[in-house]
């Protein structure tokens, strides 16, 4: 009974450890999402950074945070990708939490960030 306790315990405190963590995705797997429509993108840098370009069709969460419902699609299943500046940056999960809070289900982060996207080649949206 005391290891049946001790593994539940255990189950219970790692999963309370890395909840809120999300999967990475690479550059190349969010460019062919975005490419074939099946994506949402949450861009968590802030609005001046958003400005001077950002990842296409992603979503200002700054300005959006409050909107984001009406923002990301209906369906919960649809592949939302947050980001941020780069691998030591942990903002995006703001975006990734909001997204899971409503409802979300498949939530990825893009740990290269938009820096590793512009060293990658990728293209910028302006807004």
């Amino acid at each position: 009974m005391k290891k049946i306790l001790t593994l539940l315990i255990s189950s219970i405190f790692a999963t309370a450890i890395f909840a809120g963590e999300y999967p990475d995705v690479s550059i190349k797997d969010l460019q062919g999402a975005i490419k074939a429509g099946k994506v949402a993108v949450i861009d968590v840098n802030g609005a001046r950074s958003f400005k001077k370009g950002h990842i296409p069709t992603a979503i200002e969460f700054g300005s959006s945070a409050k909107n984001l419902a009406k923002l990301l699609p209906k369906d919960k299943n649809t592949l939302v990708v947050a980001y941020c500046g780069g691998p030591g940056c942990s903002a995006y999960k703001r975006g990734a939490a909001a997204a899971e809070k409503l409802g979300y289900k498949n939530i990825k982060h893009l740990s290269a960030g938009i820096s590793g996207w512009k060293k990658a080649g990728g293209k910028l949206a302006k807004k």
